[in-house]
């Protein structure tokens, strides 16, 4: 068979060399100058490729369409993904979190291992070949244009063209385009592992830069708690960001932004009344000291002046001279930390994208399409999205390996 394969990003090569090494003539055309651009500044350019769980672990970690992506996990584990990296030449490390990267810590022997398996399996790649339209004829063939006014003809077509996250990658949802001409629903994108931007934007401002860890934030919708999630997060410019703040903004990226808040708790291994122990017990070692000089021990010095503000009890006020009742109120603002949420970052900013190819019209066993026959989807471009640590790329993996165990 003649493959065309639409984009060299981690679906599409790891699918062009599969698809190869089973006998098909296959072409990958690319728009970019070269392959794997978004590979190559994935993971702060380390490039988390996948997570060494197993596949019932792996499901709870993928927010969206969870029980559609199931038969492609199990039919090729991040295990095999491990493996398959490892035979074509990649060393891997496993790290906190179960996060595999490669041993190097560079993305782009990532890139090289799957192009180097690309060339070995005889795949032809085309770079700059921007395609603005597919379409079927009568012969059954697809007929693939390129802007460059380049025409293309094969039996099978894999779009795998990314989302919309990262434009300057050239994921700017061509494949949402392709799709639509075929008849294929997209399900709106949405920014998905992004920063939270906050109405607090001073205060975010003021704190730009700090990390936050072992902290618990909490999320609430109209004053209903929704969401929890513990770890690490930091301050950007316009509000929150962080692993944290990249699992929040997964789980509400659907929800209205309407009266959503985030109220970090700053100390969730101490109850309230602990706390309270701790704060008294600060208060009579500087008891002389004005509370402004009194938190050093319990807080990053960048936030002190913040909460100070926030607690309403003036800075300079001795420390001994300060109520119980404003030491409550200053305890319960270290509990209850509250920004409320403006809007999610910009879908640019996004490490991916939420939505796509409505997956009801596509087959889970093999990604064809089931409006089209020998039309395939694979990646991001599906309406499958996880949270962050290896999940999404290995859902560019497995959804390849299915693909090309289809044609095979």
């Amino acid at each position: 068979m003649q493959v065309i394969v639409i984009g060299g990003g981690a679906s599409g090569l790891l699918a062009s060399s599969m698809i190869a090494e089973r006998g098909h003539d296959v072409t990958v055309l690319e728009k970019n100058e070269k392959t794997g651009k978004k590979l190559y500044i994935t993971g702060k350019g380390r490039c988390n490729v996948t997570n060494d769980c197993s596949p019932s672990d792996f499901l709870e970690n993928v927010v969206t369409n969870a029980k559609f992506i199931q038969s492609a996990i199990y039919g090729f584990p991040p295990e095999k993904t491990m493996e398959t990296l490892e035979n074509y030449g990649l060393r891997l490390t496993v790290e906190r979190g179960n996060r595999v990267f490669p041993s190097s810590n560079k993305s782009s022997d990532v890139i090289k291992t799957l192009s180097k398996a690309c060339d070995k399996a005889g795949v032809t790649t085309v770079l700059n070949a921007e395609v603005v339209s597919v379409a079927k004829n009568s012969d059954g063939k697809f007929e693939i244009k390129t802007r460059a006014g380049e025409n293309y003809s094969s039996d099978a077509v894999v779009i795998a063209t990314g989302g919309v996250s990262y434009p300057l990658t050239g994921s700017t949802g061509d494949g949402y385009a392709f799709a639509k001409s075929f008849g294929h629903g997209v399900v709106e994108p949405k920014p998905s592992l992004c920063p939270i931007w906050v109405k607090e934007k001073e205060t975010a401002k003021e704190l730009e830069g700090l990390s936050l860890k072992n902290v618990e934030a909490n999320v609430f919708k109209d004053g209903r708690k929704i969401f929890s999630q513990f770890g690490e997060m930091m301050f950007t410019a316009n509000g929150i960001s962080g692993p944290v703040v990249l699992t929040i903004s997964a789980e509400i990226n659907k929800t209205d932004m309407k009266n959503i808040a985030v109220s970090i708790d700053l100390k969730p291994a101490l109850t309230t009344d602990e706390l309270d122990k701790r704060v008294l017990g600060d208060f009579g070692k500087y008891s002389n000291k004005e509370f402004k000089n009194a938190l050093n021990d319990l807080l990053p010095k960048k936030l002190i002046p913040v909460i100070v503000r926030l607690s309403e009890i003036p800075e300079d006020t001795k420390v001994n001279l300060i109520s119980s009742k404003m030491r409550k109120k200053l305890v319960n603002l270290l509990k209850n930390f509250t920004f409320n949420v403006l809007s999610l970052a910009p879908i640019s900013e996004a490490v991916v994208t939420s939505g796509g190819i409505n997956v009801k019209e596509i087959n889970p066993k093999t990604f064809e399409s089931k409006l089209v026959k020998n039309l395939f989807f694979i990646g991001e471009v599906l309406d499958v999205d996880a949270y962050t640590g290896g999940f999404n790329l290995q859902i560019a993996w497995s959804t390849a390996y299915a693909v090309s165990r289809a044609l095979g």
